[in-house]
Parts: structure tokens; sequence; C-alpha cells
């Protein structure tokens, strides 16, 4: 039973082609766009898959609606119970409401305004709770305990990172079609799901092409565990404005897979991401979320040689607080 799924189970391609059939005509296939002044600007092709056009305003309704739809149909009036900053919260509360099932979401009191608006929008019932003195994994589990609830994790489930690397099937065949030969592919990383959903897509359908993951500078444990060969957590004390993206250590099943795909992985500061959200609405006129906008910061920052290469990047969520946004763009020297 999905539900009592044995956490060693790895997704392969396979569970993402399927979770592809799933999706079908639930999520939006985003468009890969590209900026021709842009690209003279950085002497090389760069495709950005806009993710902040999916259903919720980020990637996290494919995984959601992938891992709920497999709830047996017994289960599902208990509904179901995630964890989440944001993103994933509006992601399983938008399944959720489409599969006629009841949705309870524990989040951060410090959560964007607009996130925690939006999941309520979505008929769920928000749990709040500070994120610096409780733990949100403790309170998700006796909520599922309590109520029999289906715990819908945000990146440490099979189901969720094939749900997710549906973005990386669409993108192979996206750039195939635009007649571009992925050199990499860059995309955000907090707990690992997306950019190991995406890793199995890129190696079935791009065998070749670098898969790296991005990461805030402080918040880089992806990078740093790839480089040690092990799991490792972030420093205490480090800070970033970018909140999708704060796990405190990648995930046991996503670093798995990760490890075994993954190029690796860079870091970049906060003016940079500014700087990506400012590119993003200019070239693109896509309004990003910050942890949205850190794969295309590293390659404006020039974290990965680009010269002559095609690359193509996630921006993974544009869920922003309108004053946030604004900021990010005064700092970057835009109005």
């Amino acid at each position: 039973m999905v539900a009592d799924m044995p956490s060693a189970v790895l997704p392969t391609f396979a569970d993402v082609e399927a979770a592809a059939s799933r999706l079908a005509g639930q999520a939006v296939v985003t468009p890969l766009i590209e900026s021709t002044l842009l690209n003279d600007r950085l002497g090389s092709r760069l495709l950005v898959k806009a993710e902040v056009l999916q259903r919720t305003g980020s990637f996290k309704f494919r995984g959601a609606f992938n891992r709920i739809s497999l709830i047996p149909e017994a289960e599902r009036a208990r509904g179901v119970v995630a964890f989440s900053s944001g993103n994933h919260a509006q992601g399983v509360a938008a399944a959720a409401r489409l599969l006629g099932m009841p949705a309870t979401i524990v989040m951060p009191s410090d959560a964007p305004a607009i996130k925690v608006r939006n999941t309520r929008d979505w008929g769920a019932e928000v749990v709040l709770y500070d994120r610096w003195k409780e733990d949100r994994e403790a309170i998700g589990a006796r909520i599922s305990h309590e109520t029999g609830a289906t715990l819908v994790r945000p990146y440490d489930d099979p189901y969720i990172m094939a749900g997710q690397g549906t973005i990386g099937l669409e993108l192979a065949d996206q750039a195939n079609a635009a007649h571009a030969r992925l050199d990499a592919v860059l995309a955000p990383c907090s707990g690992g799901g997306m950019i190991g959903g995406i890793a199995l897509a890129i190696a079935a359908r791009s065998p070749g092409t670098g898969v790296y993951a991005v990461e805030p500078a402080g918040f880089d444990d992806t990078a740093r565990s790839l480089a040690a060969g092990q799991r490792l957590s972030n420093a205490p004390g480090a800070s970033s404005f970018c909140d999708a993206l704060l796990a405190p250590m990648p995930g046991e099943l996503t670093f798995a897979v990760n490890s075994a795909l993954l190029a690796g992985g860079f870091a970049v500061t906060d003016s940079q991401v500014a700087e990506a959200m400012a590119v993003a609405r200019d070239h693109f006129k896509l309004v990003v979320e910050p942890g949205g906008a850190v794969a295309l910061a590293a390659v404006l920052a020039g974290k990965i040689p680009s010269g002559g290469k095609t690359i193509a990047v996630v921006c993974s969520g544009g869920n922003v607080d309108p004053d946030l946004y604004a900021q990010a763009l005064a700092s970057a020297g835009r109005r």
C-alpha cells in the first residue's frame, strides 16, 4: 500500500513516466523560453523552464498530485497532512481539493503571507508553528496519528520525486524540439526532491547532460554532501531570503539518487539572487520568488562556465510577497 511504502524504495525513470501520465490534464506543461538579448550578453544559449506558471505558482503541484492520487480510495476520507514553508503547502492543498480530500498543512509562522493565504484559499486548514522552537515533522506526525491522515512529505518520498521529475521530462523534450543540445541543467535545491527527479529524467532523455543543484549560500548542504560523499547538515545561524530553500540537510532518499546522478552543486548569495529576479522580470517577464531564482542566479554569476554552451535553468516558483519583491528589485538597482 502506498501509504505504508518502505522508506528504502527509490524512484526510477519509469516512475517519472508514470507520473507524467497521472499529471496529464492536471499539471501545466510549462514553457521553455529564451531571450536573444540575454543570450547575446552571456555568449551562450540560456533556456528557462518557467515553473512559476505552474498550477499554484510553483513546481510543487506536480509531486503533490502524483503522490496524493495514489492514496487508496478507502483512506481518502481521512485526508492528508503536510509540513511546508509554503510551496509544497499550496501544491498539497490544491491536489487534495482536486481529489476531494481534506488537507491540514503545518506552516512556519514567518512564512510569506501570500503562501499562507493561498494555502487557505485552496481549502486547507493551516496550523502555524515556530520554526526556531518547534519541530514541524513531529507536529505533522502527531496530526497524522490522531486523524489517520496520510502524511505527504515535501521531498523524501519516491512519488513526490517522480512527480517533480516530470519537469525534466518536459524540459528534455522541449529542448529537443528547439534543436538545443543541453550541456547542463541547473535547478533550485532544498531537500533535493526536484533536482533528483529532474536528474532521473535527464539521465534517460539527455545522457551526457550535467545536472547541478543550486542552493543559497549558508544552506549549501547538498553541494557539500555531494563533495563529502555523505549527508551533511547546515551550520546554525545562517540566513537567506530564499525561504523555500532552507532545509537543514538532504533527504535520505533524495541524497541516494542525487549522489549517483548529479554533476555537482553551487551556492549563490542573496544579492546574486536579487539580480536574477530582476533579470527574470526584464528579459522573460516572469515574477520569480527568491528560492525560485537561484539556478538563474548561478548562471548569471558565472558559477558554471557558459560560453558557447546551451544551459537550461528551472525557475521553480513565483510566490513572493509584493514588498519583498520590490525590495529585491531595488537592491538590484531596478524599480
